[in-house]
């Protein structure tokens, strides 16, 4: 029971941090392209507690993860009025390039730390439970950080991909495509959930970015050694 409690705080804890820091550097982005909406709501905060939502921050992923099915997540979307952004049509894929764009950056520095903290051990077996607590959660900070970045560029609404690929359609199939919004959460939750237990050769999600999550956290994972000098 404590190895479960153990391993669901070491994806509970780095799950958090990526979805905060993502959310936040959308309205970072939105403020700085001219509409300030998400800092008068007092969103541009890193309180967990401002952006959390209890689902699918926490319970969501931390129940996947532990099934061994696709994990994914959301936080309370950090409010965007497209109408007060200077450019609306380029300036929304902006906002929306910033989110997976900060995950990338996080990857980045989880890498780094995890370098160093190995680079004071000789190996992984003179951690000790904390640091290889810590050591966990760094790797799953990587891990989870570049899925949510290469995940959430998926062009299915609502991720951040398809505000993008709407930005760049002509304004006919835009508008059609922005249509299926509303129908985003069912539509994710049959690609990604119902139909892959019904049918287990589909894997959407594996099929599309599987092998670039691999890759990119292998690249961040060489960082690690490289900065640990091994």
């Amino acid at each position: 029971m404590n190895d479960t409690i153990l391993q669901a705080a070491a994806l509970i804890v780095p799950m958090i941090l990526a979805i905060v820091f993502h959310e936040v550097a959308h309205g970072l982005a939105a403020r700085a392209l001219g509409d300030p909406t998400a800092a008068e709501m007092k969103r541009l905060s890193l309180n967990p507690l401002r952006h959390v939502d209890p689902m699918g921050t926490v319970i969501l992923p931390g129940l996947l993860a532990l099934a061994k099915l696709p994990v994914f997540g959301w936080a309370k979307p950090v409010p965007v009025n497209g109408r007060r952004l200077r450019n609306p049509r380029r300036d929304m894929m902006l906002v929306a390039a910033a989110g997976p764009g900060m995950n990338l950056a996080m990857g980045l520095i989880g890498a780094v730390l995890l370098g160093l903290l190995m680079g004071n051990h000789a190996n992984s077996d003179e951690l000790g439970p904390l640091m290889g607590f810590v050591a966990l959660n760094l790797f799953n900070f990587i891990l989870i950080n570049v899925f949510l970045a290469l995940f959430n560029l998926l062009p299915i609404p609502p991720f951040d991909g398809s505000h993008i690929l709407e930005g760049l359609l002509p304004d006919n199939l835009a508008r059609s495509y922005g249509s299926l919004r509303k129908y985003g959460f069912l539509m994710v939750i049959l690609l990604i959930v119902v139909l892959p237990q019904l049918i287990p050769s589909f894997d959407p999600v594996g099929m599309l970015i599987g092998r670039p999550v691999d890759w990119l956290t292998g690249q961040y994972i060489e960082l690690a050694r490289t900065v640990s000098g091994a």
